[in-house]
């Protein structure tokens, strides 16, 4: 069988070089592109993401990379969002100015309320059947954000609690949201890492 190949979505917003190297050491052949032709080359389709929510969709707005995500999406191409990558596949953002997202996922991107901001590690509990997550169910995982996905319960797979608790793995179809940073967190997030992609991939 061929090596899988990930296209990480470059949008001049991401942790690009910690990802690649976490996917170049499980295995995974990686392109990191904002041209179509590259992308549509990749079995998975990987948006990452640090910083704000508006200037980040500004960005894939000024490369023609939001409606390309969509398109893909519509065609159920395996898409995985992380940290802000995940919260882009919202419908809408109140993160400073109200902004629309993806809307790959129907929800919204809200704040912490208390505390304000999470960050180090929390583990995750796993709310709906998917056997992608089950084995990461109780892990601990690497967390730095201070909002949040809101949506309907249908699409919520795990959550975690930092005083309330909230929706950090979300999923509809072959799109998969993951709120905390698995190339950040050890063994537990290479593992997680792989059974999601190996699970996309190869369904």
């Amino acid at each position: 069988m061929s090596r899988i190949t990930i296209g990480i979505v470059d949008y001049g917003v991401g942790n690009h070089a910690s990802v690649w190297r976490t996917l170049h050491t499980l295995g995974y052949r990686c392109r990191i592109s904002d041209e179509s032709a590259v992308l549509d080359a990749a079995n998975l389709l990987l948006l990452p993401g640090v910083g704000a929510f508006p200037p980040a969709m500004a960005a894939l707005n000024a490369r023609g990379l939001s409606g390309y995500l969509q398109e893909q999406a519509r065609r159920k191409r395996p898409i995985l969002g992380i940290c802000l990558g995940m919260q882009l596949l919202a419908d809408v953002s109140h993160e400073n100015d109200l902004t629309a997202g993806l809307g790959l996922i129907p929800g919204e991107v809200v704040p912490l309320i208390e505390p304000r901001w999470h960050i180090g590690w929390n583990t995750i509990e796993q709310v709906r059947p998917d056997p992608l997550f089950q084995p990461s169910d109780g892990q601990s995982f690497y967390f730095n954000h201070s909002y949040t996905y809101s949506g309907p319960k249908e699409f919520q797979v795990c959550r975690s609690q930092q005083g309330r608790s909230f929706p950090v793995v979300i999923r509809r179809g072959n799109v998969i949201g993951l709120q905390f940073h698995p190339e950040k967190s050890q063994a537990a997030g290479r593992q997680l890492l792989r059974q999601v992609i190996e699970g996309l991939c190869n369904a």
